[in-house]
Formats: C-alpha cells, structure tokens, sequence
C-alpha cells in the first residue's frame, strides 16, 4: 500500500478495482481543514482521464507495471502481432486499442508492451520517431508571413504540418504523443 500523499506523476495504482497512472498531482491545505490530495489520472485500460479528491491519509495499492521490449511485425486484420526480442515469442494486440499508435509503427519498429500480471495494456512509443515524407503540397510562393506550413503525409499514411522547405523523401522527426513535427532528422 502507498499513503496517496507519495503519489507523484509517473506513479502507477490500483484503485477500485481499476488500473491507474497519475497525470496530476497537487496537495491542498486551507486553514482548519484538513488536507487533501487532488489527483489527475489515467485508466490504463479504457484510457480515460479522470479527477479525484483524496484525505490526507488514504491509502492506495501500488501496482507494478511490466515492460518489455519488443519488435512489431504486422497488422494480421485486425490484431497487430509483435515478437519478444529475447525469447521470440508472439503476442497479439486488438487493433482497436492502439488506434492512435497506429500512426507511428512501422513494421520492424521496436516498442515497449506493458502488461499488469499478464494482462496486457497497451504500447509505449519512443517519444521522437524519424519518419519519411512520402507525399507533401507544393509550396506557394510568397506563403511566408507567419511561420508558414504547409500538409504532408509520411510512410504510415499519417498526415502533419510541415515548414514549407519540406519536400518529399525527406526524413522527419514526429512527435508521437501529439503528433507534430518536432525537426529534420
């Protein structure tokens, strides 16, 4: 058990039966009152964001979340297969829980799988992935007063924003959490 005043970002619990990591974390006194904890947290599973109020001395378990590298394979309708580097073995993952992870895999990429006593959650991608841009507007002349930037599509069929000095064949570096352009690689 961990007293909810230790929780920090980052931190991982079990919480009414549910499965949690903390976004958030701020700890409020007011004169007599006691204090309370408010927490911002994610649901591991169904990936919702929640708010909760914690006393002062509530306690929550911890829960130790397993992560292990492995190599992603291909999508096999529906289910997307990945290999555990050290061992070989095979595992399949619904395509429908990692929609947005989808964006950002190429076959042969290496990711981590987390998995909580066998069951498994979901995939964790390297924050900055080079990508190469496979189709991008022309630039427009004269387009120049603000940053400009303008549509492009890399490998994946994923589309960003992108300076207007990108062209095609170039290789990009994308941030994978909100998808954007973060540089050339």
């Amino acid at each position: 058990m961990i007293n909810v005043g230790d929780l920090r970002p980052g931190i991982t619990f079990q919480y009414d039966g549910n499965l949690y990591i903390v976004l958030e974390y701020s700890h409020n006194k007011t004169a007599r009152a006691a204090a309370n904890i408010k927490v911002k947290m994610k649901n591991m599973r169904t990936g919702s964001t929640t708010e909760i109020t914690f006393g002062n001395s509530e306690k929550v378990a911890r829960a130790h979340i397993e992560k292990r590298k492995m190599q992603y394979l291909y999508d096999n309708g529906g289910m997307l297969v990945f290999m555990d580097n050290e061992t070989y073995d095979q595992i399949e993952i619904p395509a429908d829980r990692l929609v947005w992870e989808q964006n950002f895999m190429k076959a042969s990429d290496e990711v981590e799988v987390t998995s909580f006593e066998g069951e498994i959650l979901g995939v964790s991608l390297p924050v900055n992935v080079p990508f190469t841009v496979t189709e991008t507007e022309p630039a427009i002349k004269g387009d120049t007063a603000q940053g400009a930037t303008k549509l492009a599509k890399i490998e994946t069929g994923y589309e960003i924003r992108v300076p207007l000095f990108i062209s095609e064949g170039e290789i990009v570096l994308v941030n994978t959490t909100d998808g954007k352009y973060v540089g050339r690689a």
